[in-house]
Parts: C-alpha cells; structure tokens; sequence
C-alpha cells in the first residue's frame, strides 16, 4: 500500500488534474441549446463512439502546446478504438482480451471512455465496474481518473447531471449519483463474494497485469492465470457480463497470453505499425516519429512493447549482434547460397521451413533474403522457384538441402513445381557428417559477435526476418524453440566459409626454407 505522503501527494495531483477537466470542459462560451436539439446531440454522441469522445474529453484527446496551453490539434481515435467499442456495446456477455501497443489509449478507453459511454446509454450497458492493476494501488489511481471525469466534467455534468456519489476514488470504491459502482481491486486479491446489494460486476477490465518480474516466473504466471479464471471472472453472475483484459504482449510465459489461447476468448492484436511501416493510429504519430521511437529504445524493446513479438534472451546470441546495412547487387558477391531446412512436417501447424539466401563480400557475410514459415511444403518451393527466377541475369546461387530431408515427398514438391515452369531448380544435397546441432550454430556465433554479419535493412520488419531473429536470439541449449532459421544460416555460412578457404590456400612448391631463410 502507498504511504500516507504518497496517498497526500497522488490526491494534490488528482485535484489538479479535476481543476484542468473543468476548465477545458467548460459550457459557458458553447452556444446556448434548445432541450430539443439537446437531446438530438446527446443521441447522436451516444450513437457515434468517436464523437462521444471528442466532445466529452477534449482533454484527452487534443494536444497543446505545453508552454502557452493553445490547442495545436485534435487526436481523433483511430479505427481500431471504435471497432473495440462497438464490440464491447453489442456483446453483454464478452470475453476479450485487447492486445495492442504501448501508448495506445488502452487504459484510457476500457477504463474511462468506454465504461462511461456504458453507462450514459439511453438503456444502461453497465451497473459495476471492477478495474483490475498490478497492485491495489495503481486500480485505485485508475478509479480516480473516472471520479473526475464524474465529478468534474462539466459536459458530462451538462447532458447528464450531476454525478457526485458517496466516497471517494482513495478508499478504493464509490459510487455515482446514478447508483453505478466503482471498485479497484489488485491483481492476486480474492474478489470472490464482490456484489452491491443485489449486484455482481457486469465490467471487469484487468488493465497490464504482466510486468518482466512476474513473466521470469512460470509458476507464478500459472497461479495468476487460475486467479483471473476461477476468482476474477467467477465474480461474475455466473459468466454475465464483460470480462475484458487489456495489455502488450511482454512474454509468451504472460497471463496475458494465457488467457488468449483460453476457448471462447475475442482476441484484437493490433500492433503499432503495418509491413509499410505506417502507423495504425495516424492521427497520433507519423512514420518519422515511430521510426525514431524505434532507433532509440532499440529493436528488442520495440518488438516487444510495439508490435506484441517478445524475444527471449538465449545464451549463444546477443541483441545487440544483430546489424543491418543496406545490401549491394547481387553481381558483386563472391558466391551466394540459399540454404533451406524444410522441416520434415508438411502443414502449416508444425516447425518452421526456413530458406535463408546469404552472400560473401569480403570479410562480410550478408543475409539477403529469407522465408522462415509455418508453411506447407508447397508454399515453400514456390517461394525458392520465385526467388530463382528473380535472379538477374549471370547471377549464380547455389541451392543447398540437407541430405536427410530430401525425401520423396519434398522432392515430389520440385519437381512437381518445376514441371508447371518448365524447369527443375537446381537444388544439392548437404551430405556432411554433421555435429550436433548447437554445437555447430555456437561455431558460427563469433562471426555475429566479431560484427562480419549482416541482414537486409530493407527486409528488417518483415515478418520472415522478425521470426528468423527471434529464433537466433533465443537459441541455447536444452531449449525447445524453433531453430530452423539459425540451423539454415549455419548450413549457408559453412559452404560459403569453405569456398573462401579453399580459395585462399595456395600451396608452395620448392625447397623447403631453413631458419636462415626466414629470419
């Protein structure tokens, strides 16, 4: 629990924070309505999410210059907050978890736009809301953001009275004048028995439950899924009403993933940009800006905070090995190899096939292109049949695979492809007695960490080289993640060592030199 000067301090800042809802909420200068044309706007907000927002919290949704307060644009939701909203409006028995980015309004519109919007409808959506933190301490501040949009908000004060209940937001629960309950409630705390009278919750909103502490925890993460299963939506009326989790994806060992993979669950992903790169909510960033974003707090950390893909710390590879530079043509390689390991599963639901295409230069070793798949084998020779025929004229690539998974059915695959071409793609077997698997890929590392090694930069966020990396980074031993990427780039890189070695051996003819002769 927060101390008493923590409690004094988060109390002084909320009236601050009410003080400035009032003032920009203010009626006064707005134009003087009719009740009847009253009532039409209020209709149409309640009707229409996005306007419902921009009327009611300008606060929220426009920017001001921080100096001078002047309005320097209105922040318009974005699709996906409004296709949420209109989900949770028409589903009354919902289960839900919203996957979407850091500084994405989460928080803001499952625990104060939507409820609101809720509870204003012309038949009320929502009679008690639990809002669910961390701690009971970070709920509870959660709960004070609602009481001054209540209390305070004077065109919420304006169309739908005075709501000023019993309590206040610090003793963890209140009440509006309507008679809807508020209550905030720690993650781990025992909510069984939770009613108002003759009322359970019909809102339970679990608002970033995951932290890394808890994620680094398996048994922990186990317990706390039970806890929002059993206790957390057993305070429900027997499963009525809206149970929805919101957060970013921090770690695969996550309640919040757990509860995804749960039967029944509606899940949103929403990551913060598309394969362009463009921003999903473009009325908040530009390109610029999240590409900045991006190159300052690093690519692990925006993969994991930004686009819901958290990579796991192996003990072979490092993060910060991981370079990219922009590739040179294809003609300027010393030799070129495309590697694949194709799995020996054919659906779509087993391992990963990977294809990975490197090149030498000098002393560097470049990743030009990739394919790191749940595919079916088909998919998978079409994607080496078109890279293939893509190459420029007088380019040679050599195509490997290793010996073992050159079954009939994967060659069945090629040669089925190459007959509806026209050709068969030259593709060679790997015979190599081989070591095992970790061993071979930890002979490799140095090369990343000696910094010869480099990926596309015009190919870093797709989806092929997300994955790729990811299994890289999370390579060690006695781990059970995919490792088809790092296994075809050990495949690739050791053909392309070779040829270097065995070019660059020049053996000497003559009489052998003396001591004299060499010093």
């Amino acid at each position: 629990m927060a101390t008493q000067a923590e409690q004094k301090l988060a109390y002084e800042q909320w009236k601050e924070h009410c003080k400035r809802v009032q003032s920009i909420t203010d009626t006064s200068l707005m134009a003087v309505e009719t009740p009847a044309a009253r009532d039409k706007r209020r209709r149409r907000l309640l009707d229409n999410y996005a306007a419902f927002c921009e009327y009611y919290f300008p606060h929220y949704l426009t920017l001001r210059d921080k100096v001078t307060g002047e309005v320097l644009r209105t922040i318009h939701n974005a699709p996906f907050h409004n296709e949420a909203a209109r989900k949770v409006r028409s589903t009354p028995n919902l289960k839900a978890v919203f996957q979407w980015p850091r500084g994405h309004a989460k928080s803001t519109h499952f625990d104060i736009f939507m409820p609101l919007w809720l509870m204003f409808q012309p038949k009320r959506l929502i009679n008690f809301m639990v809002i669910v933190g961390k701690s009971e301490d970070s709920a509870i501040r959660l709960l004070g953001d609602i009481q001054a949009e209540l209390e305070h908000n004077q065109r919420i004060i304006a169309d739908f009275g005075r709501q000023r209940g019993s309590a206040s937001w610090q003793d963890g629960e209140f009440k509006a004048a309507n008679g809807v309950k508020f209550l905030a409630c720690g993650r781990g705390q025992s909510p069984r028995g939770l009613r108002d009278r003759e009322s359970r919750p019909d809102y339970i909103v679990i608002d970033d439950l995951d932290d890394d502490e808890l994620c680094r925890n398996e048994k922990r993460v186990h317990d706390l899924t039970d806890w929002v299963k059993e206790a957390l939506f057993g305070a429900l009326d027997v499963g009525r009403g809206r149970f929805i989790m919101v957060g970013n994806l921090i770690s695969k060992n996550s309640v919040l993933f757990n509860i995804t993979k749960t039967p029944g669950v509606f899940v949103s992903v929403i990551k913060a940009v598309d394969r362009n790169g463009e921003p999903v909510w473009r009325g908040k960033w530009t390109k610029e800006e999240a590409r900045e974003y991006r190159n300052f707090v690093g690519y692990r950390a925006w993969e994991k905070e930004m686009m819901h893909n958290p990579i796991v710390d192996g003990t072979i590879f490092r993060a910060e090995w991981i370079r990219f530079k922009k590739m040179p043509k294809l003609s300027k390689y010393e030799m070129l190899v495309c590697y694949t390991d194709p799995s020996f599963k054919s659906t779509t639901s087993n391992d990963y096939k990977a294809s990975r295409l490197w090149g030498k230069i000098g002393n560097e070793l470049h990743l030009i292109d990739c394919y790191v798949r749940q595919d079916t084998v088909s998919g998978m020779v079409r994607w080496l049949y078109n890279l293939y025929e893509s190459l420029p004229e007088g380019v040679a690539v050599r195509f490997f695979m290793e010996a073992n998974f050159m079954q009939d059915i994967i060659l069945d695959e090629f040669t089925t492809e190459g007959n509806i071409r026209g050709y068969q793609l030259p593709l060679l077997p790997d015979k190599r007695k081989k070591p095992e698997k970790i061993q071979r890929i930890e002979a490799i590392s140095p090369l990343w960490e000696r910094g010869f090694v480099f990926y596309n930069e015009a190919l870093k966020d797709s989806p092929d080289m997300q994955v790729g990396i990811e299994q890289t980074l999370a390579l060690e031993r006695g781990s059970r993640v995919h490792d088809d990427a790092p296994d075809a780039d050990e495949g690739a890189i050791w053909y392309l060592q070779r040829n270097t070695r065995q070019e660059s051996f020049k053996p000497m003819f003559g009489a052998r030199p003396t001591s004299k002769n060499i010093w």
